[in-house]
């Protein structure tokens, strides 16, 4: 009997028409509707990929009984309300990151999606990327021995950018830092401390009342003897773009370049190799393995700026989708599942909140926390 594909609509079509190819071109997939508030925004895209249902009104596109699914790719302070939204209509969600901007709004998403059965995947790019496949492909194979340590951070210049990222808490826009250091030992965070460091403009301080160039964050591991440090800046910090993490092995280590397009290092003992990393399109069906090196934004005269300073998300994107379909389609769990992704998410926010009260020490809270 043939697998009935799973259908899918993309809801915001700036940074999400980068994943319409790949849901066309997956073998459980039917890529299915589309939703923009600007018409002719819309009408272009979805002419360009040939889609015919398209909606401007979110509410609306809930209503079609043939979606299984949405794929948010929204303004952030969007997240929350449109995942509870798409859950309680009965779609499976996936949502760029962050999952939501508060622990309430987090918590609210775990509970409906262990009340309804349905699945959530926040789709975290690092966690995905080349550079995180190539460390995590040899800590399973022993090469790294126990790890000892991890450190992560992403720095960015978001000058030009939406006017809702101006004076942004740099912690609450983290998960692409936090993810790889939780994602590698399968780990959970448990309580975090983080300081704040410098200032940015005050015409930006105004806006979300945080002051901070700078948030340096530690994570303690639950059950665990390790610990990560997390560091983020958004404003007024002299830096090229970064996303990058740290490991540190008993037998190896990993140290991301501090130079885009530079090679990273691996130290076997005190001995240092510059690296070049490998694709990992080998690890998708054949039909989307191409999508790791080449997508919508990769032309002069169509980019966008979360794929320029990003350097493509390391080739996540197909593989993030991968691992959606596969989890509707086993009936299985993605990772990062609503608790995964709530940990995640929830650290940054705590961050922020310990960085305002001087580095205080704040749990994470039960629903973050998986039992094993």
């Amino acid at each position: 009997m043939t697998q009935k594909k799973i259908n899918i609509a993309i809801i915001g079509l700036g940074f999400g028409a980068e994943f319409i190819p790949i849901y066309q071109k997956h073998p459980l997939a039917n890529m299915y509707a589309i939703c923009q508030r600007s018409q002719s925004k819309m009408d272009e895209i979805g002419d360009a990929f040939g889609i015919e249902k398209r909606y401007t009104d979110y509410d609306e596109l809930l209503k079609d009984p043939e979606i299984d699914a949405v794929h948010i790719n929204t303004p952030i302070q969007s997240h929350a309300e449109q995942a509870l939204k798409a859950l309680r209509a009965g779609k499976h969600v996936a949502c760029t990151v962050p999952m939501a901007t508060t622990v309430e709004e987090c918590r609210q998403i775990v509970e409906e999606t262990e009340r309804t059965g349905l699945t959530y995947m926040m789709m975290e790019t690092v966690i995905y990327s080349r550079e995180f496949l190539f460390v995590k492909e040899m800590y399973e194979k022993g090469e790294l021995g126990k790890i000892q340590f991890l450190r992560a951070s992403h720095q960015q210049e978001m000058a030009g950018w939406p006017g809702y990222w101006e004076g942004l808490p740099p912690m609450h826009y983290a998960t692409h830092c936090v993810g790889p250091v939780l994602a590698l030992p399968k780990a959970q965070a448990e309580y975090v401390s983080c300081f704040g460091s410098g200032r940015i403009d005050e015409n930006l301080i105004e806006k979300y009342g945080s002051p901070f160039a700078v948030e340096t964050c530690h994570i303690k591991l639950k059950d665990s003897d390790l610990s990560a440090e997390v560091t983020r800046s958004l404003f007024n910090t002299a830096r090229q773009y970064r996303e990058s993490f740290d490991v540190y092995g008993s037998k190896k280590s990993f140290e991301w370049t501090l130079v885009e397009h530079e090679q990273s290092v691996v130290h076997t003992g005190e001995v240092p190799s510059k690296v070049t990393i490998p694709d990992y399109g080998h690890l998708l069906p054949e039909e989307i393995a191409s999508f790791t090196t080449a997508g919508v934004y990769d032309s002069d005269d169509n980019q966008h700026l979360s794929f320029i300073q990003g350097s493509g998300h390391g080739g996540s994107h197909p593989h993030l989708v991968n691992e959606f379909l596969n989890a509707l389609h086993l009936q299985k769990s993605p990772y990062p599942n609503a608790r995964q992704s709530a940990n995640i998410t929830c650290v940054g926010i705590l961050a922020h909140e310990s960085a305002m009260k001087g580095g205080e020490i704040l749990h994470l809270p039960e629903f973050t926390i998986e039992e094993k």
